[in-house]
């Protein structure tokens, strides 16, 4: 294993270490951590070289032992036992211990991606959290429950092997900083599993796929410069490879039940190689997490009305996402197409969070705990015919199929022309099919469903999860 550890863990909550203990873990691991549970957990750290080190959990008793290299690195696998709200504690010791306490055993996930997965339940200037601080008010009652580590914001040209952050008990003096999307996404898990659930936050803010992507992978990309000249000149948020270097390299040896992805934004005009460039991104992890195939659940981007050389160009992206999962082994996306309201059009970070944390949520539960009773599947486009003036489309629908029968928007049709017009008539007749038309196309050639920067629509599966936008053209 490369270095990975190089800082003392220090301060740690509830105050169970000696300071200036010679034996050092690694960052992530502080008090308050939650392990994976039923897994051989990797441990590890730095201590002298040729120092005997142990690791003692108090959930089996058991002294785990071995010896640090030459360079003073260590690594342990330990057992985990199943998930439960019981607190333990970790010795670690090279003849100084150091304790690591009030430690829950449950599920662990890995939240990234841009500015929608770090929006935190106190909102952003300008963008509110919807009832995001009934959240904080009631943090404490999740503090047996839940706990979040978030990755500080930071940026690197070179790998990093650690990370200036550790584990927090949700309360409403910290709780505002959270993930919403996470935090909705944990709450509803823990609720359902019945065990507790520890997120490892690493987002930011107007990130592209390409910052999350390392310097051997970036460098067969035509389109990307890494002379650091070129990137002194493109805006942080943008930058390829430095969020990679400085907020995945040093978390990715953790143990994590799976991925919960929200990017894209910021890659709308570039959806030729997006699709491409996330799949490999999400192999690349997968290989450093080194777990296999782990889940990988993603957020379709929101409706927005995106201008200048971005404008029209969402739908793209859009589909470029769905390319990329159908791609991506042991994935999912969700789609969030009607959780926006109207006055939110010019408001890339929609207040909705809560539904898109659950619906994340009831994806990895469905996929990822077999716990199919839970919806996860949205109404997609299968099949049309026109006749006359009329389109009968037909749905690939979950068990129930579709759910509504009047007041349907979104759909527009198009004749030769090649220009589009709402749709007049919009009529469910069975219940996989709908017949659409326009007063204003007499002989439709294709129909669109939401096929626009910002159209949020109506169309709903029996399980109350929205239609995903389609085109049948390819204009």
């Amino acid at each position: 294993m490369k270095a990975i550890i190089s800082i003392l863990v220090a301060a740690l909550i509830g105050g169970g270490a000696a300071a200036e203990a010679k034996v050092r873990l690694g960052s992530m691991f502080t008090d308050n951590m939650v392990l994976e549970q039923n897994e051989n957990i990797r441990i590890f750290g730095q201590a002298d070289p040729g120092a005997q080190v142990t690791v003692t959990p108090s959930w089996n008793g058991k002294t785990y032992t071995t010896t640090t290299d030459r360079i003073g690195e260590w690594s342990l696998a330990v057992e985990t036992p199943a998930g439960s709200f019981t607190p333990y504690s970790i010795t670690v010791s090279d003849g100084e211990p150091t304790t690591l306490d009030n430690i829950l055993i449950g599920e662990v996930w890995l939240a990234s991606g841009q500015s929608n997965m770090d929006m935190p339940l106190k909102g952003f200037a300008g963008c509110n959290v919807s009832r995001g601080f009934d959240e904080v008010a009631s943090a404490r009652e999740q503090a047996g429950r839940i706990r979040m580590f978030k990755v500080p914001m930071s940026r690197s040209m070179t790998p990093v092997d650690t990370v200036n952050a550790r584990w927090t008990v949700p309360s409403p003096e910290l709780a505002p900083d959270y993930s919403a999307v996470a935090w909705y996404f944990a709450k509803r898990m823990s609720q359902v599993l019945d065990v507790p659930v520890g997120i490892v936050c690493a987002t930011y803010g107007g990130s592209k796929v390409e910052s999350w992507l390392p310097r051997e992978i970036l460098e067969t990309y035509d389109d990307i410069s890494l002379d650091p000249a070129d990137l002194d000149k493109t805006p942080h948020y943008l930058r390829p490879l430095v969020m990679y270097n400085a907020m995945f390299y040093p978390i990715k040896d953790y143990v994590y039940k799976g991925i919960i992805w929200y990017q894209g934004c910021s890659n709308v005009g570039t959806e030729t190689t997006y699709a491409n460039r996330l799949e490999t991104m999400v192999k690349h992890w997968r290989e450093q997490i080194g777990r296999g195939d782990i889940p990988f659940f993603a957020v379709e981007i929101a409706p927005f009305e995106y201008r200048g050389n971005q404008s029209g160009k969402a739908p793209l992206l859009r589909q470029a996402q769905w390319d990329a999962i159908r791609a991506i082994p042991n994935s999912g996306m969700i789609s969030t197409n009607d959780l926006v309201e109207d006055f939110e059009r010019y408001n890339i970070h929609p207040g909705n969070k809560r539904d898109v944390g659950f619906r994340l949520c009831d994806l990895a539960l469905n996929r990822a705990y077999g716990m199919t009773q839970m919806p996860c599947e949205s109404p997609r486009y299968k099949s049309h015919s026109i006749e006359g003036n009329e389109v009968r489309i037909k749905f690939e629908a979950p068990v129930s199929g579709l759910c509504r029968n009047y007041d349907i928007r979104g759909f527009e049709l198009a004749g030769a022309d090649r220009v589009f017009h709402p749709a007049d008539s919009v009529l469910l007749v069975t219940a996989d099919e709908i017949v659409v038309s326009s007063d204003a196309v007499a002989e439709p050639v294709a129909v669109r469903y939401c096929w626009r920067d910002f159209q949020p629509g109506t169309l709903y599966g029996a399980n109350h999860l929205p239609c995903i936008p389609f085109r049948t053209d390819n204009w």
